[in-house]
């Protein structure tokens, strides 16, 4: 659909009402449009963790205006993006198609680095089962930056 009101009206006839008391939620879901006006702008809320969003944002039901009835928030936003894409994504199906630029990881810090030296990788050794020796204490100025301690170790069973 290409208006909100236009998904206000389905809603309307969906679930009763009239289409101004679905008219906010729907023009929530599409206030992405304002930033990128084209069908891209339904990655950042068109998914199951933009009707996730919704509720938080409208709480469970919405209590219709027109008769005082409630409604539950997720059926709409399911409905709404079930019009636009003909089923719901998750937010790592559309993540997944972004390319990932430079920018997007200029600042970062190697985390996986930084703290190599305090909490050893688990082993993935072949067949070997050998004890591994535990992580030596170091002074926090040894730590690089870090400014936690190592989790302590959980006994797991052998298999």
């Amino acid at each position: 659909m290409s208006h909100p009101y236009y998904h206000a009206l389905s809603s309307a006839a969906r679930f009763g009402g009239v289409a101004d008391d679905y008219v906010e939620l729907h023009e929530w879901f599409d206030q992405t449009k304002a930033h990128c006006p084209d069908a891209r702008h339904r990655a950042v809320l068109h998914s199951s963790f933009g009707i996730y969003l919704a509720q938080q944002c409208f709480g469970e039901v919405i209590t219709r205006a027109s008769d005082g009835r409630k409604t539950p928030v997720r059926l709409i936003g399911e409905q709404h993006v079930l019009e636009d894409l003909g089923y719901i994504p998750t937010l790592h199906e559309w993540l997944r198609c972004l390319q990932p630029q430079p920018w997007m990881t200029r600042n970062t810090r190697s985390l996986s680095r930084e703290f190599s030296e305090v909490i050893p990788p688990p082993s993935r050794g072949g067949g070997t089962k050998s004890k591994r020796e535990p992580a030596k204490s170091k002074k926090k100025s040894e730590m690089k930056g870090a400014t936690r301690r190592p989790a302590p170790r959980v006994k797991t069973r052998k298999r």
